[in-house]
């Protein structure tokens, strides 16, 4: 006999513990404490219900009366991440400005927590950090003319774009800690071979926009307000 296919739920409709007894030494949020934890130590791939267990000394079976699947684990991390934004009761005004604030600190966030890039989902949009992240970006749009689809897809596209850019931020970091030698000497050896290539001719476009961009490396800050600047100029030019 085929067994009962299972029925969709959202984890915050869920009781916070299914089952009967006395209030057990943990809760939902304590769980959820622990795995985002063991991923900030290792890594998402490390975060399972038996590590989390022992961190916080409970029977690994016992976590899925109130987790009961992992993609359930993995909504409640990104949200409790998201708790990590500092919103005013009211917008300032300046919307952008707003945005603005609003892109460092998930800026800031998703460096203090690199595994949320592999799991951010526009599904992951009903806990009550991520409610209260979009109401309070959408209060921000309020005096902008455009409709709230238009207004959704601003905070999507901020959203994205930091995402991509701490990525990047992220894998070079990862990358200069894993070469057996210095950063300076591995740019040196790279800057050595670039020359080498566009001084032979095949590359004239290149080597014109190379050589107008000077010796100064970027500044980081700089080129991340540029971008984001730029990314808000495509919805309301100045």
């Amino acid at each position: 006999m085929a067994g009962r296919a299972a029925e969709p739920e959202v984890i915050w409709a869920r009781p916070e513990r299914a089952g009967r007894g006395p209030k057990p030494a943990y809760s939902r949020s304590d769980i959820v404490a622990a795995a985002m934890r063991i991923a900030d130590a290792d890594g998402i791939d490390a975060v399972s219900m038996r590590r989390i267990a022992a961190e916080i000394g409970c029977g690994t079976m016992s976590l899925y009366n109130y987790v009961p699947r992992k993609e359930d684990l993995y909504e409640l991390m990104v949200d409790g991440a998201s708790s990590a934004y500092e919103l005013p009761d009211t917008p300032s005004g300046d919307w952008r400005a707003d945005m603005v604030d609003i892109a460092r600190q998930a800026r800031t966030i998703l460096h203090r927590h690199p595994w949320v890039i592999r799991l951010m989902t526009t599904g992951y949009a009903y806990g009550p950090n991520a409610l209260r992240f979009l109401e309070y970006c959408l209060g921000c749009l309020d005096d902008l003319d455009l409709p709230g689809g238009t207004k959704m897809e601003l905070i999507a596209t901020v959203n994205g774009t930091v995402m991509t850019i701490v990525a990047n931020e992220i894998a070079l970091a990862e990358r200069a800690r894993s070469l057996p030698w210095s950063g300076e000497q591995e740019q040196a050896v790279r800057t050595a071979y670039l020359t080498r290539q566009l001084t032979g001719g095949g590359y004239p476009r290149l080597a014109a926009v190379l050589a107008g961009a000077g010796a100064e490396p970027l500044d980081a800050e700089e080129v991340f307000d540029r971008t984001l600047g730029r990314v808000l100029d495509s919805f309301v030019p100045r």
